[in-house]
């Protein structure tokens, strides 16, 4: 039941990095949750563990990870085309 959990969280996470900043994650719900979990580890590496829990992530560094994240795959796909 917990991965189930972590796909749900991770991919609201990669959903709402989206959001905000405004661009499509490519991949619908399985990039989403690609995001989240990348985004998730990304953020706890660079700014630690702190704020609510939820399923492992912790939903403060774990959004801002996917922030960054979402706007590297968004510099990478801009220099692609």
């Amino acid at each position: 039941m917990n991965i189930i959990w972590m796909l749900i969280v991770g991919g609201l996470i990669g959903w709402f990095a989206g959001v905000l900043i405004g661009k499509d994650v490519p991949g619908g719900i399985f990039g989403n949750i690609v995001v989240g979990a990348i985004g998730s580890w990304l953020g706890t590496y660079l700014l630690g563990e702190f704020g609510p829990s939820i399923a492992g992530f912790y939903l403060l560094p774990s959004l801002i990870g996917a922030i960054i994240f979402v706007a590297i795959i968004g510099l990478i796909a801009k220099m692609i085309r």
